[in-house]
């Protein structure tokens, strides 16, 4: 299996300007003030319990690190869907932190998925996630209508870790 990325907008995410032709996830959410918030939530991406705490499964070895490849899941018991990703941006700073991970061949989706932790000047701490995707496998094109609401309820759930992450 290759390491190729299945699309050919590698970045984007990161970039700002999403590509055409996809559909476009851009969600962000204030998670309080100071560094206790965004070292929780940091840490928190770190170690994968925003996936984990969204229902999804990661099979990973290590913390996210530019060109990582894993494994993620969805779905109950034996009716589990895996999709092969890899790291195709990495940000680590003392404001930011942050990863964007694009599809690899055998995911059912083409496109990429960023998380990106952000303290600001002002002391305000955010949460950001920015996604483009369209069907790839057969399955996922003839399921296009579900696959969002999927993908929306998803998005809801990083949403929803982050903010239990952040605490107070």
């Amino acid at each position: 299996m290759t390491d190729d990325p299945t699309y050919p907008e590698v970045g984007a995410t990161r970039a700002g300007a999403l590509p055409t032709g996809y559909r476009h996830v851009r969600r962000t959410v204030r998670l309080g003030s100071g560094p206790e918030p965004f070292h929780r939530l940091v840490a928190g991406m770190a170690d994968w319990r925003i996936h984990r705490d969204a229902g999804l499964t990661v099979r990973v070895d290590g913390p996210p690190t530019p060109g990582l490849r894993f494994v993620t899941g969805i779905g109950f018991g034996p009716l589990r869907l895996s999709a092969p990703c890899r790291i195709v941006w990495f940000v680590d700073e003392p404001d930011r932190y942050g990863f964007g991970f694009g599809t690899l061949p055998g995911h059912p989706e083409r496109g990429e998925e960023s998380f990106l932790a952000e303290w600001t000047a002002e002391d305000d701490v955010y949460f950001h996630v920015t996604a483009f995707s369209r069907p790839a496998a057969w399955y996922a094109r003839l399921g296009a209508a579900p696959a969002r609401r999927v993908q929306d309820r998803v998005t809801d759930r990083y949403v929803a870790s982050a903010v239990a992450l952040a605490g107070p």
